[in-house]
């Protein structure tokens, strides 16, 4: 079986071709070329990013560890598509006063799409997609089920949550049973040179001003009240939960709340009002069932970096759910993924659209 393995020129996705060549699998190695020439200059010291202009750098060590590994290795073009999608969402998002998260489109609509995509339109020519993310896929009385990675704090679930049954049915996830610490042994056992590679720890490495491109908005921050503190230069550059850098100062410290597009304010306050019960998420996508039409409990997790909470979903419209949370949960960001969970199997997702 010919197995496209995407390259990103570090540990994870090095190692996943690894063991699938050790397994037999005839392995092909391609990085997606994302970074386009827009004239943006990233400052020094600020790298290490999905999204930027290290790409070049990045490209030349996938190429060398496919040459180590000894599998053929390409380069796909994804840069319009990658810009159209996912830049343009980014920016979207961001000047609606929304938090967007740009690696969960660029899997499910790039990675995992586009870039396979193009590699059968250059001619190459391969049976299954494979990838580093820790997750693992299985097959349940003809559903292909997405489920977390063994190791709960590498665990990517969250991240591949919009992936459909035809995708999932086309691809192998190496890394799911293993540890990142694991993983790292294996490339030093093998010699590989990105064994102490750091992982990318942003989709880019700049500050965002510079993708969003836009001229200062004047506005004012106000408190809960509506009583005025002091003034922004855009809502874009705040997030909600956001305590520092603020500029303006309190008797006590002040938290970031909501964004408002309309009135052009952002609104702080104390840290328990940043607590809240329930949200309304829409744009679902469901993996393990068709659609939800009762309520049921499970799990959530409203940020990649957070384990799952007991919580009750419940359809509430078309192609929405009422999300309740059991505990109160600090700081939800619209514009963010809600991630359900059954246990270690993901049920599906979909995009915050309020808090409540």
């Amino acid at each position: 079986m010919k197995v496209l393995v995407g390259l990103s020129g570090g540990v994870d996705s090095s190692v996943a071709a690894l063991i699938l060549k050790q397994q037999g699998y005839e392995v092909i190695g391609a990085t997606m070329s994302i970074w386009g020439k827009n004239g943006l200059a990233i400052a020094e010291g600020k790298h290490n990013a999905c999204y930027g202009p290290d790409e070049v750098e990045d490209i030349e060590t996938a190429k060398k560890i496919a040459d180590d590994i000894g599998i053929p290795y390409h380069v796909v073009d994804c840069v319009s598509k990658y810009e159209d999608i996912v830049i343009e969402n980014f920016k979207r998002e961001y000047l609606q006063g929304h938090t967007p998260n740009p690696c969960v489109w660029c899997n499910a609509l790039i990675k995992f799409g586009v870039l396979p995509e193009v590699a059968k339109l250059n001619g190459v020519e391969f049976d299954k997609f494979a990838t580093g993310h820790y997750a693992r896929v299985e097959e349940e009385n003809g559903r292909y089920l997405l489920k977390r990675g063994i190791a709960p704090h590498k665990d990517q679930s969250y991240f591949l949550y919009r992936l459909k049954q035809e995708q999932l049915k086309n691809i192998i996830l190496p890394l799911g049973n293993y540890t990142k610490d694991q993983i790292r042994a294996i490339a030093k056992e093998n010699g590989l040179e990105v064994a102490d590679k750091p992982d990318s720890q942003d989709f880019y490495g700049g500050d965002y001003n510079e993708l969003l491109n836009v001229k200062d908005k004047i506005g004012n921050i106000v408190d809960l009240e509506g009583k005025i503190l002091g003034t922004h230069k855009g809502i874009w550059n705040f997030t909600i939960g956001q305590r520092k850098g603020i500029g303006v100062s309190a008797p006590y410290p002040l938290y970031v709340l909501s964004l408002n597009k309309d009135t052009n304010e952002v609104v702080v306050g104390p840290a328990d009002k940043t607590f809240k019960k329930s949200l309304i998420a829409n744009d679902l996508n469901w993996i393990a069932i068709d659609n939800l039409t009762e309520a049921k409990k499970c799990q959530a997790k409203i940020r990649s970096t957070q384990q799952p909470t007991d919580v009750e979903i419940r359809p509430c419209g078309e192609n929405e759910v009422e999300v309740v949370f059991q505990d109160m949960q600090k700081s939800i960001a619209i514009g963010q993924s809600a991630v359900f969970y059954d246990g270690d199997t993901v049920l599906g997702g979909g995009v915050i659209k309020s808090v409540q």
